[in-house]
């Protein structure tokens, strides 16, 4: 929970200091940094060590970020959480950085999970019904999961719309056991 609040302390930060218009590029850059983590365990391991030395930690940030080409801010960024130890965090504050730059453009994103790939105009009818429906732009991530059988699963912030196969028969056996 404390590491939770932390993290949103510093999403919304992260946000002030590179500003609404900047966040877009700005997550991307900490997206590309949150990857390398993920791909190099080394690198992760070194961020979230506090046997290496800050100096040691920040060397290797600046020399990585300078190929990667990233902004100031973004380094300074990454330099701060890897000294407070909260580098560990940065999924998370991505995640919260993201859902506040979205709330704050009035926008949301939804994911969808279908059987099969669908069509544009499939598309085009479930955004224009989801924005109906919450009442602000959707962007709508698709992820195809031939286990739900047939329907859609919509994921859209903490909510669930579920009309997949696999959902209702999951529904049928659960009244099934009640009786």
């Amino acid at each position: 929970m404390i590491r939770l609040k932390e993290a949103k302390r510093y999403a919304k930060a992260l946000l002030d200091t590179v500003g609404i218009e900047n966040a877009p590029q700005a997550l991307r850059e900490l997206q590309m940094i949150n990857d390398l983590m993920v791909k190099n365990k080394e690198f992760k391991n070194l961020l979230a060590n506090p046997q290496f030395s800050l100096e040691e930690r920040e060397a290797v940030i600046k020399q990585i970020t300078a190929t990667l080409k990233l902004s100031d801010n973004i380094v300074k960024f990454i330099v701060h959480l890897s000294e407070l130890m909260l580098i560990i965090q940065l999924s998370e504050i991505i995640r919260i950085a993201t859902s506040l730059y979205l709330e704050k453009k009035k926008r949301t994103r939804a994911v969808v999970m279908t059987p099969i790939e669908v069509g544009k105009d499939y598309e085009n009818r479930l955004r224009s019904s989801l924005e109906k429906l919450i009442d602000k732009s959707v962007d709508i991530e698709y992820v195809i999961d031939p286990s739900l059988l047939g329907g859609v699963l919509i994921k859209v912030g903490s909510t669930m719309y579920d009309t997949s196969v696999k959902g209702q028969l999951r529904l049928l056996r659960d009244e099934l056991i009640k009786e």
